[in-house]
């Protein structure tokens, strides 16, 4: 199968996951994607394939040569984000990129322009794929799986490029934060593995956010507005206050690189009650721990104002991998290798996010994260440069090639 059709088969199916239910997979229909790739690999000859009752499936393509190779892995999540719906995905494939706009959705005047996203010149004269202006496209992660799943075929196709045994993983909810949580490192096996869930093609990325979310729930007290003074307590001034207490530009629109963030993306409410959800951002530890008691301390201060009427609930949700990753360099330097000896510029960054591999690092797997080529992700402008997937794939084929030949430890 082409590695354009089996994305285009998985972007079509609906795998949104929901941060409000607990349970893991959030969504039942995760398991839709996952039966469709466990039934490729199994047709594929992949062996001790294996889909468990929360939605992680593995499978194994066995090493082809008596050299003692360690195991190496590649893991993709089957998850979209809950920011945009996942819903009815209808792909566009656009031939030979001119360079111009792309009206996405006529009837509703959704544009992708380069003016607004200068990035798309970058693949003028390539095929892109598209969303119809209505739905996010999933490349985040359904790119990374069409990658993997390309790049076992491609060996099994040609026996020829030597391997040792090679492991390969699919998670459920990612996008919020619990890929992890149910991931059996002992049964993947692997001595270290590479999420593929990056975006612009040459992204390398062992760094990334320490993370927590925060919720916030404000009890107001509604009185008849005629008679209210001295005695109403509006849960959304109290949402507002609580907003301004934090900096105004430490905020994702107004930074880059290794600079943090907090980020409300979630606001409800009435006068009676206001519930507000932030999530917390910094590359720096110690930073990190700052933003979390500036937090705690907005929070205390509208308390004493107005008498206990907000509760602040605070979790961390995954930790810098960098730590966890340095001290075994080596397999960034084999990615880094593998995609300068297929003609990609390797372009070692930051991530401004959090992968599975954040956490599986901490988990005794570390994990590093390598493009999967799509762009603009979590929303309708997002969009997938045809070749940049397909390097995707082949940067997997050439690490496998890289360390049967020069194996390190």
């Amino acid at each position: 199968m082409d590695i354009v059709d089996r994305f285009i088969k998985y972007a079509r199916i609906d795998t949104q996951s929901d941060e409000n239910n607990t349970q893991i997979p959030s969504t039942q229909k995760q398991f839709n994607l996952a039966k469709e790739v466990e039934q490729e690999a199994l047709e594929m000859g992949l062996t001790d394939v294996s889909l468990d009752n929360n939605c992680y499936l593995m499978a194994t393509l066995p090493a082809n040569t008596p050299k003692k190779l360690p195991v190496l892995g590649f893991i993709a999540h089957f998850d979209t984000s809950p920011d945009m719906s996942g819903k009815n995905v209808n792909p566009r494939i656009i031939n030979n990129y001119d360079g111009k706009k792309i009206i996405l959705n006529e009837a509703k005047e959704v544009v992708l322009s380069p003016d607004d996203f200068p990035e798309l010149l970058d693949h003028k004269g390539e095929d892109i794929i598209v969303t119809d202006g209505t739905t996010l496209l999933g490349a985040d992660d359904k790119a990374g799986i069409a990658a993997i799943m390309n790049a076992m075929q491609y060996l099994i196709d040609h026996p020829e490029v030597e391997h040792g045994k090679i492991r390969i993983g699919f998670t459920p909810d990612e996008e919020i934060g619990r890929g992890a949580d149910k991931f059996d490192v002992t049964k993947f096996g692997a001595d270290w593995a590479y999420t593929i869930d990056g975006s612009e093609v040459g992204e390398l990325e062992y760094e990334n956010f320490n993370a927590a979310s925060a919720k916030i729930e404000i009890q107001g007290r509604n009185v008849h507005p005629g008679y209210a003074k001295g005695k109403m307590v509006n849960a959304l001034h109290l949402a507002n206050e609580l907003i301004a207490l934090l900096p105004e530009h430490e905020r994702p629109e107004h930074t880059v690189g290794y600079e943090g963030f907090f980020h409300l993306i979630s606001l409800s409410g009435t006068v009676e009650e206001a519930d507000l959800s932030f999530i917390i951002r910094d590359h720096d530890r110690v930073k990190f721990e700052e933003r979390k008691r500036l937090m705690e301390d907005a929070v205390a201060t509208l308390n004493k104002k107005y008498g206990d009427r907000l509760t602040l609930q605070m979790k961390d949700q995954y930790y810098n991998m960098r730590e966890k990753v340095e001290p075994v360099k080596y397999i960034v330097d084999y990615a880094y290798q593998a995609m300068e000896e297929i003609g990609v510029k390797p372009n070692v960054k930051p991530i401004r996010g959090g992968t599975d591999g954040a956490r599986l690092s901490f988990m005794g797997l570390p994990c590093p994260n390598i493009f999967a080529g799509g762009m603009n992700f979590h929303g309708k402008y997002e969009f997938l440069p045809v070749p940049s997937m397909k390097k995707a794939s082949e940067v997997i084929v050439k690490i496998v090639e890289i360390v049967a030949k020069e194996e390190k430890i």
